[in-house]
Formats: C-alpha cells, structure tokens, sequence
C-alpha cells in the first residue's frame, strides 16, 4: 500500500478515467465483429467482450443468451446505460434451442418477465417453445437454469447462480434476502433514475423452494422410486460421519459385541456423546399462522416432528418448571420476561459433543422459556433409534435434568423411548458451566474426570448457537414454514462446513493429542516417582480409589470424590471483623531463619511495593530496617577481611566499583560471597581453603527452605482465593481481600527470588550436576494448587516443585498430603484422559473414512436403482436417468476422491500415533507440525472453547 499510495495513484486516477471513454482508437473505428464502421454499443464494464466496439445488430447476437448483462451506447460525447430490452431491435431470448437459432412455434413470455441475476435485476423479452406441448413453462426455465418463483404462470425467475450466491452469504455472513435484493437493485439503478422491477418477494419464495429441493435431493430422494413422499424422520440432515453411526462406520457384527470381555481402551471408542442447550436469541413474532404458512416437510430435517412436539407439549403445560444449582440465564427464562406477541421465546438443540454437528430431529421451538417438557422431548428425539451402548449427554444444569428423567421418559410416545441400559448414560456438565456450580456437581459431572471422555468439553452446543445468532434478526419475523427452511439451510450449511472443517481440525487434535499425552505422562511419572519414595502406600492406595470411583461415580453418587479435599485438610481460615474491615488472617506455619542476603532482598521488595508515596510510619520502618541491616553487613565485611582477604584484588572492575561505593542504600550493596567470582581458581586464591564448600552447603539449605516457604504460600493463596469466591461479595470486601492477596503473593514473590538466587549461586559453585534433577527451573506458570475445577484444567499440568517432598509429622504434614493427594489424583486422570483422546481421535480418524466407503458404495448402488418418473408409474425418461445416474456417480467420486485424499493427509499423523500407543519411544522424531489451510480453518474458529481456551475465566 506504501508503495502504491506513493507512485501509482495518479496512473490509477487516469486508468479509471480513460474506462469512461472508448478507448484507443483500434478499438472503435470498426465492429469488433462484422468490421462495419462506427460501432456505438459495448458490454458495460466489459463484462463479457472486452474492449470493442460493436454495431447494434452483433451486440445483440452476441448477448441473446446473456440478457442480464448491461450495455453502454456512445451518445457522441459519453455512454448511456441501457438494457437489452431497451434496444429498438426485436432481442428476444429463446428457450429450448441452441443460441441463434428460433422456434416456428414460440410463445412470447409476459411483457415484464423480470430475471434475477447475480449482475442486477433485469426486464427482457423471452419466448417459450412450443415444439413440445407438454412441456410447461416451468420446465423450460428449470432447464436453462432459472428457478421460476411461481409454478402455473411465472414472470419472474432468478438464476441458479444468483441463488447459490445467496445461499454462501445469507448462511455464512447472515445477509438476509431483502438485503441481497436490495444490493442487486442498488447495482441496476444506483442513481435512482432507471428503477428496476420489486422482486424481493418472489425472491424469497425462489430460495424458500430452492433450500427444500436441494436438502432433497443431496438427501437420494430423487434415486428412490418413493421420491419426495418417501422421506423418513430426519432424513435431509447430514450424519456426523466421527460418531459412532450403525451400518455406517461401525464394525461388522457390532451388535453381537461382549461389551464386558472387550478391553477397556476398545469400550469408550464406541461412546455416542451429545451436547444439548437452549437459545434465547432465535425468537420469531407471531406475525402470521400455521395455516397461512405451513411447514412442508415436518419433521425430515434438524427439527423435530412437530406435530408429536407440540401434542406432548401441551399435555405438561404446566409442569413445574426447571430449578438447578447454578445461577444461569436458562432457569430464570421459565418465566421469561418481554415475551409479549411472541410465538417463539427461544431454540432448543442437541449436537454432538465432541464434532459441533447438529443432530437430525434434535432441534426445536420454546414456547415459554428452557422447560422439562420441551427438553425432554428434544433429546429423546436426537435418539431416536438410538442403537449403541453407551450415551454421555453434556447439558449446563445436567445435575438437576438427570433426575427423574426415565419418569419423564414414560410420558412420551413409544417410539421416543430409549433403548439402552441406563447405568450407561453419563450425564454431565460442560467445564466451562461446572465452576459455578454448587461444589458437590464439580468432580460427579466433570468431563475432567470421566472415563473415556478424552478432552470433549462438551461446550460445542454453545459454539454453534454463535453461529446462528447472527440470523436472529432476519429469521424474527418470518411465518412459520419461512424461518423453517431458513433455520434448516443454515444448519446444514454448518454441518457441511464442519465436516470439510474436520479433515483438517482431526489431525490437529491427534498431533496435540500426542504432544500433550507426552508432556503429562512423563509429568506424572515423575511425579509418581517422587511421591512413592516418601509414601508408597498412599500412591497405591490413591490409584485404587480413583479407579474404583470412575466405575461407581454415577451409581453410588454419595461416594468421596478422590479429587476434592476433605472438610479437616482445609487450610484453617479465621475473620476478624470490626465495623471499619474486613481482614482475613491466614494461620502460617514455619518460621524462617532469613540470612542477610534474604534481609537485603525482602527489603528491596517492599520497598518497590509500597511505591513513591509513602506514609510517615513507612518511612520510619524503612529507615529502622535499613539501620540494622547497614550495621550487620558492616560486621560480614570484617568477618570477611578474615575469611576472603584477597578477594577484592579478583573481582573485575565494574565489582570493584560495586566494593568501595558507599551506598546510602543497603539493599542495594552486594556482599560479594564465593559465588560472585568468576572462576573456581578465583574462588581458590580469594578464599580461605573449603569456604565455597561452604557457601554450597548453605545455598543448597536456603534453595530447599525457600522450596518449603513456596509451597506454603500457594496452598495459603489457593485456600484464600477458594474462600474469597465462595464468601466475598461487594466492592468493600472484594477491595480488602484484594490486600490479602497482595500480601500473599509477595510472600510467594520473595520465596521465588530467594530460590533462584540460591540456585544460581549453587550452579556456580558446583556446576552441572545431578544436583539439578532435586532443584529445577521454577516456570512461571504451573506452579499453583488447584482445589477446585477451573478452566485449563485439561492443559494443566502440575510443577515439579511437588513431585518430591519429605514426610514430615504434625497438622502442616496431614494438610500437604492431602493436597498432593488431590494434585497426585487429577494428574493421573489429565494423563488417562489425553491417552483416551488419543485413541478417540484414531478411532474418529477410522470412522470418517468407514463412512466415505459406504456412502461411495451406496451412490453406486443407486444410480441405477430407480425406474419411474417419480410421483407415476410411468418408466423413466431417458433423460431424466442420464441425470439421475450422473449425479450418483458425481457423488460416488466425491467420496472416493475425500477418501483418498484424507487418507494420504492422515498416514503420518497416525502412524505416529499408533506409534505412541504402542510403547514406542517417539521422543527423537522432532514435533509435529500440523500445516493450517486458513480457509478450512477460518471455520473451525467458531471453536470459542476448543481446547479449554476459554476468555472469560469465571474465576478471575
């Protein structure tokens, strides 16, 4: 753009301008196509012709089968805009024949037969043929690509092209029809002086038919003798091909399986994992009835029948409404306010959990808010011939929906019954909704925890209703069977884009999969290690029950939760409260023996802490502090003249300058131990014999006492932060507790730096060793104890700092047990859970291809499976079978070219990970490098939670 803005502007301005006129000169001294001369007339904007000028007899030869194309007459000093239909020439648009050539039987269309095209709206003469008198007008626009908006007598029709645009924009970038026409009109008359023909009503009706037949037809309906009346319950949706889909991508002989000899890794690849959730955004007016505008189709898509909806709706009108543990915005819209004229208060869905897809029939209406009767019905109808094992169903107020649910259940009609053993159903909370929740949901409906769930956060509801909140505004004043099909449209679209997504997004996931399932497994190794050397028992004891309470969590929902701390281990927590402040004192345990290093450093902390303004009593402690420690470094300075008599005779000269200042601030003289020189050979001649030893020995003491005073300070700072959220409120406590924090942090602050000086100073007297697999790099992050379940939990992974601690004996050694107790448990499921979602993105990987296989081989099945004219008994034309077998066959190789290419995009990916699964160290391949196609991935960013990246922390 630099470049640009600074050379080519004006070449630009003067390129635009010369358009504006004819041109060069060999350009319009003769017909670009007869050679006559004085050619007036041109494509606008050159559209299809180029540069040339043609006489008026070429240029509408040349734009008999292009009459939505725009033309410009040179009136002698400039272009005026004209159409075709404006010219004094009789061009008329002939159907049925080849261009240029005319029907001894045509029959002129209605004066104002308007075209809807992607280049504007436009008026033209057409003619019908009548070589074939049964062949309606209708057929013959269909057949030159013109979808007619009415079926007996039309006048108007739009292209085909005209409405794929708009299908690409109205369901990716929410632009309604009323806009898309009025941009179309905006492109034929911009200037207000040549208004073009009102069509946006008819439009709508165009692509109303429009979605219907192409779900339809992408659906078979047209391979199948049956035809449209044929359609079965759910049947235009598509499938998610990553879930488990009977007779589609399951193994043979599935259902003959013995779930209880199968091996544990083998059961949970076959979990049928779903999201369910209201929206309240997608309400719609009361603006006209059933009767005026009926839903065609009921039922065949991603809504559910409605008929059956709204029988068993009006039956518990007046349940009781839902009540739940947690504060969100579903419970209260029982008794939705502002719902006056309204039909429809809100959306009820049922996606996948793990792949974004929306459900066939899993999808309806709210008439008053997210109720029992309305949810129920959804969900049994997103399984409806449900035929596997196992079903996990994520739901923000699970705790309370999964109660009485098989009551519930019997309610409904038969046939939305569910056939599965009920102590396989996981009911669960997705975990960026489970934070809020009373304490008691967090580890029995955590996904964290699940057996088999991999890392499926079960938010893909949420992110799919973002999708489609952007057409709320269009679709709220639709009629009925209007924003029926709108809403279909859009949910197929995003089914679509999720599966072309998915080729790409399940290598991401196995590629992260395998990284991360590294990462923690040689985490909790070694935090394993450490721990069984201090308590072997406790370890084994630990596995057992977390074992035994992933099998029992949902039927002995009593039982002690392995992940969560008991009521005595609890970090004691006293209020003092006066009429002025609130102070929470946290009970400290040890106190620390600080060397004058650690004086000088703590010193210069607080300092910088308290800041430029501080108060007289500050100042006065300040000076006090600096005092003394002036006077004690004044006697090490004689001890030294003792102990290093040499020394300042070895130090550089930027130290030396350092030893004779005479700074008025202690804090900031250095002391000049054995550590600050260079070399050992320094240390040797400045040093009295075995005095860097010496320093080694204190160093190491200091490092593992600064370890102890950091551990205490994060398991106080997790303890006040569990009690701030739980009790505080009000900006008056929250600011107070805000100044416990700070004092606690800076305790954790001083306890940091006191190690990694410590640490420096041992690296420079030992040297690399094995010393450093005891005393490591403290990270940034990572270090925290975590008591409660928190968003990134998947991700987290515990600091070293914990793996080895000694047993020590009194209430400090009962607390810390239990919180590495509770860190050692979560540690053990993250490192099973990254295993699993490895092994369920393989299984997903296998599942996607299965399904191309068999769709591939059902395409080739049908293109030769239907005999009559559909809707007769009459056999079938011969062209009307070329199409049907064509568009099999198309289909046939799409799946068979996707096969391949997902195939050749996977091998790596996988064997790596078939590698890992094994046993195989992979270590020494280098990482893995996933290569992101934008435009594939530019959809997978409606992922707003994938991975646990969840903005707004409901802690912070």
């Amino acid at each position: 753009m630099q470049v640009f803005n600074k050379h080519f502007r004006d070449e630009t301005l003067d390129e635009m301008l010369r358009g504006e006129g004819r041109g060069s000169e060999r350009f319009y001294r003769e017909c670009a196509r007869c050679k006559c001369a004085a050619p007036l007339f041109r494509c606008s904007r050159q559209t299809c012709l180029g540069p040339g000028m043609y006489c008026v007899t070429c240029v509408v030869r040349q734009h008999e089968q292009l009459p939505t194309h725009m033309l410009e007459k040179w009136n002698g000093q400039h272009f005026e805009p004209m159409t075709l239909n404006e010219l004094d020439v009789e061009a008329r648009v002939q159907l049925g024949h080849i261009p240029g050539s005319y029907c001894p039987k045509a029959t002129k269309a209605h004066k104002d037969f308007v075209i809807i095209d992607t280049l504007g709206v436009r008026t033209v003469k057409l003619n019908f043929c009548g070589c074939d008198s049964k062949l309606t007008h209708r057929q013959q626009l269909m057949r030159a690509c013109l979808w007619p908006a009415t079926s007996l007598d039309p006048q108007t029709c739009a292209t085909f092209n005209a409405i794929r645009l708009f299908e690409v924009q109205n369901c990716l970038g929410k632009i309604s029809a009323y806009d898309f026409m009025r941009s179309l009109e905006l492109l034929s008359n911009n200037d207000g002086l040549r208004p073009t023909a009102d069509r946006r009503r008819a439009f709508r009706a165009i692509v109303r038919q429009y979605r219907m037949m192409e779900m339809i037809k992408r659906a078979a309906r047209g391979h199948e003798d049956s035809g449209v009346l044929g359609t079965r319950q759910g049947e235009l949706a598509l499938d998610c091909r990553m879930c488990p889909q009977p007779d589609w991508n399951l193994p043979p002989g599935f259902d003959e399986i013995n779930w209880d000899e199968m091996d544990e890794d083998q059961r949970y690849k076959y979990f049928l994992m779903l999201s369910q959730d209201a929206n309240f955004k997608l309400i719609n007016r009361n603006v006209s009835s059933e009767e005026r505008d009926p839903i065609v189709g009921d039922g065949t898509g991603y809504f559910c029948n409605r008929k059956d909806y709204m029988e068993h709706i009006r039956k518990h009108v007046d349940e009781e409404e839902i009540s739940s543990c947690s504060g969100f915005q579903a419970m209260f819209l029982a008794n939705a306010k502002r719902v006056k004229g309204l039909r429809v208060t809100g959306v009820g869905g049922v996606t996948c959990a793990r792949h974004n897809m929306w459900r066939p029939n899993g999808l309806g209406d709210l008439q008053a808010g997210e109720r029992y009767c309305n949810m129920d019905f959804l969900f049994f109808s997103a399984v409806l011939n449900f035929a596997l094992m196992w079903l996990i169903l994520s739901y923000d107020i699970a705790c309370q929906f999964s109660k009485n649910i098989w009551a519930r259940m019997d309610k409904l009609p038969a046939k939305y019954h569910l056939h599965i053993d009920r102590l396989n159903i996981r009911w669960m909370v997705p975990n960026f909704h489970l934070p809020p929740h009373k304490t008691g949901c967090h580890s029995p409906f955590s996904f964290h925890w699940l057996w088999g769930a991999g890392c499926t956060h079960g938010e893909t509801v949420e992110q799919n209703w973002e999708f489609l909140n952007g057409a709320a505004a269009s679709t709220k004043l639709m009629g009925l069977g209007a924003r029926f099909w709108a809403l279909e449209g859009l949910f197929g679209f995003h089914n679509w884009r999720r599966l072309v997504a998915h080729w790409l997004i399940l290598k991401r996931r196995m590629a992260e999969a395998i990284k991360e399932g590294r990462s923690h497994k040689r985490s909790f190794e070694a935090f394993t290690a450490g721990l069984t050397a201090a308590m072997p028992e406790a370890v084994e004891e630990w596995r057992v029950w977390v074992e035994a309470w992933e099998i029992t969590r949902h039927v002995e929902k009593e039982g002690k939760s392995p992940y969560e701390y008991t009521e005595a281990s609890k970090l004691k927590v006293t209020l003092v409260c006066d009429r002025r402040s609130l102070i929470l004192c946290i009970l400290l345990g040890n106190g620390e023996n600080i060397t004058d290093v650690d004086n000088r450093r703590q010193l210069a902390v607080d300092i910088r802490a308290m800041g430029a303004h501080r108060t007289t009593t500050q100042e006065l402690d300040i000076l006090k502090r600096q005092t003394t420690l002036r006077a004690r470094i004044k006697a090490f300075r004689k001890l030294q003249q003792i102990y290093m008599p040499n020394v300042r005779r070895h130090l550089t000269r930027s130290q030396r300058v350092e030893w004779d200042a005479d700074r008025k601030e202690p804090e900031a003289m250095r002391l000049f131990m054995p550590s600050d020189l260079a070399t050992k050979e320094l240390r040797e001649k400045a040093c009295a014999v075995g005095l860097d030893g010496v320093e080694a020995r204190l160093r190491d003491g200091e490092a593992e006492e600064a370890l102890d005073s950091l551990r205490d300070g994060l398991r106080t700072r997790t303890a006040t932060t569990r009690f701030k959220v739980r009790n505080w409120s009000g900006q008056r406590a929250l600011t107070r507790g805000q100044g416990i924090l700070r004092l606690i942090n800076l305790k954790i602050h001083g306890a940091k730096l006191r190690y990694r000086y410590a640490r420096q100073a041992l690296r420079k007297l030992k040297g690399h060793g094995a010393w450093e697999e005891r005393l490591r790099v403290i990270e940034e992050g990572g270090i925290a104890l975590a008591g409660d379940v928190v968003s990134g939990e998947t991700h987290r992974s515990l600091s070293w700092i914990w793996y080895a601690v000694v047993k020590k004996g009194g209430n400090e050694s009962q607390k810390l047990e239990e919180a590495l107790r509770v860190e050692w448990c979560k540690a053990y499921s993250r490192s099973r859970r990254w295993r699993e979602e490895l092994v369920l993105v393989e299984e997903e990987m296998r599942r996607t291809i299965a399904y191309g296989v068999t769709a591939e081989q059902r395409w080739l099945a049908r293109a030769n499976a239907r005999t009559v004219m559909l809707g007769t008994s009459v056999p079938m034309s011969a062209e009307v079978a070329e199409g049907v077998r064509a568009y099999a066959l198309e289909q046939a190789d799409r799946e068979r070219r996707t096969c391949e290419k997902v195939r050749e995009d996977w091998v790596a990916i996988r064997a790596r990970g078939a590698q890992y699964l094994a046993g195989v160290d992979i270590s020494g391949q280098g990482e893995i490098v996933v290569e992101v196609d934008r435009d594939s991935m530019r959809w997978a960013e409606a992922l707003a939670y994938e991975r646990e990246e969840v903005e707004n922390d409901m802690y912070q």
